[in-house]
């Protein structure tokens, strides 16, 4: 087959092709092929083969070339030094021959579960 023979028949099934994605919503592509005589194996032959071409034609964009790596350097923050708790004692309770010596650094649920157990003493 010449050239000129190859370049009519292409013309000739886009153009087929063309109408069949033109055609009513409510008319599927089988039931248009059949209405307009065309085998459905050969229409789906030259629409893939379209379709081939057409994503030979698209220019996929250049991959770009890997970025050098850079490496930066982040100081650690030094942490200001922490204050000792102040250990003194700030409160001493006497009870039934019993001393407790209380400091500043005493967390307060501590606190609270030495006072209730003291009140109930």
């Amino acid at each position: 087959m010449d050239q000129s023979t190859h370049d009519v028949r292409r013309a000739s099934w886009l153009n087929i092709i063309t109408e069949c994605q033109q055609r009513p919503v409510n008319v599927s592509v089988k039931q248009w092929l059949a209405d307009n005589g065309v085998k459905e194996k050969a229409y789906y032959y030259w629409l893939r083969k379209f379709r081939r071409e057409a994503c030979e034609q698209i220019q996929l964009p250049a991959a770009a070339p890997p970025a050098e790596v850079a490496f930066a350097e982040f100081p650690i923050p030094v942490p200001a030094p922490v204050k000792p708790a102040d250990k003194s004692t700030v409160a001493v309770l006497r009870a039934n021959g019993i001393t407790l010596e209380i400091s500043n650094g005493i967390s307060e649920s501590l606190l609270c579960m030495i006072l209730k157990e003291v009140a109930h003493a």
